[in-house]
């Protein structure tokens, strides 16, 4: 299991890439697969890449939408 559960609210994302830049491992991706209502590609983490992440909140604090979370699993 991860160490922590990052989550992407994937409608309200722009697809601006500033999280993609922000993220130190670099296992955050726009999802190119996928178009929210507003016709964006939303950024996320693959499944199998999750356990990947440390937990820095960079992607948080660098998102101008605040549309992610980050929560540390027990």
């Amino acid at each position: 299991m991860a160490k922590f559960t990052v989550t992407f609210h994937g409608k309200e994302c722009k697809g601006c890439q500033l999280c993609v830049a922000a993220c130190p491992k670099g296992i955050i991706a726009l999802q190119m697969q996928a178009t929210n209502d507003a016709g964006y590609h939303p950024a996320g983490i693959a499944e199998e890449k999750m356990d990947q992440c440390i937990g820095c909140q960079s992607c948080v604090r660098m998102c101008p939408d605040s549309i992610i979370t980050i929560v540390k699993n027990d």
